[in-house]
């Protein structure tokens, strides 16, 4: 599996990780909905091949009511409420 280092802000094409320019014509993949994020191919690779491939889904478990679970087997009223969660880090003395 292919590994880019992401700077902030950075947008940077799926299959050849060349950083795409603001402006520049690109084709995006929003799986937002399925909790998978966005990915985007610049119109050169997207001429080779259409099709999003060579990427690994990731199972996020949570513990809700006091069980481990799936968060993709939660309903969708749970399943929002954990996308507004906020993770607290305490800072170490």
């Amino acid at each position: 599996m292919k590994k880019w280092r992401f700077k902030e802000g950075e947008v940077r094409c799926h299959d050849c990780g060349r950083v795409l320019k603001k402006g520049e014509s690109v084709v995006s993949y929003d799986l937002e909905d399925q909790g998978k994020g966005t990915f985007y191919k610049c119109n050169d690779c997207y001429e080779k091949n259409e099709t999003l491939e060579n990427f690994q889904n990731c199972e996020v478990y949570a513990r809700i009511v006091g069980y481990i679970r799936p968060v993709s087997q939660w309903n969708a009223g749970k399943a929002e409420e954990f996308c507004d969660r906020k993770e607290f880090v305490i800072a170490e003395k």
